[in-house]
């Protein structure tokens, strides 16, 4: 697994699959919006506020996810590059991903967005639009270590491990 700093390319087979893990308040979405384009992204949260007029609503999860997995399906059969914006920090949700881009042939990549819990709590005490409860945050803190040790055996064709907030200018995604 790579660390990186500022002004580092990232390399991304184009197609490719592309999960976004980390807990809530990492960058994620800020990250995927600068370096993707809308089409390519799918956010979990988006899918939340699509069918109940609100992102942070848990109890439209199961939907969004379902509404996720038709929407992977369908890009990677077409190869086309898809982000999965979500946490992604757990096993069961990474292999299901994978195995969709694995029945198209497309590679998959991680990057993963590992910062100290300060980090993740001041990043989401200043979302505008939305903040998760500073205890889900935790739990999600605690998966992330257990996350970091996994993804090297899960098959992606490239990781990348970002240790600090990545403002847009920071790295840049290389498409081959």
């Amino acid at each position: 697994m790579t660390g990186h700093d500022v002004g580092v390319d990232l390399l991304i087979p184009d197609p490719a699959l592309v999960l976004l893990v980390g807990a809530s308040g990492a960058g994620k979405s800020t990250f995927a919006r600068a370096h993707f384009r809308p089409t390519e992204i799918m956010s979990t949260d988006d899918l939340r506020a699509m069918l109940s007029d609100d992102a942070n609503n848990q109890d439209a999860s199961g939907e969004a996810f379902h509404v996720l997995a038709l929407l992977l399906n369908g890009r990677l059969r077409r190869r086309l590059l898809t982000v999965v914006d979500a946490t992604n920090l757990r096993p069961q949700s990474r292999r299901r991903s994978l195995a969709v881009a694995r029945r198209y042939g497309i590679p998959a990549v991680a990057i993963a967005f590992d910062m100290s819990p300060e980090v993740y709590d001041a990043h989401n005490l200043r979302r505008p639009d939305r903040q998760v409860d500073p205890e889900v945050v935790s739990v999600q803190v605690s998966r992330m270590a257990a996350a970091l040790e996994a993804l090297p055996t899960e098959g992606y064709a490239a990781r990348y491990v970002l240790h600090r907030p990545a403002a847009a200018g920071e790295f840049r995604i290389v498409r081959r």
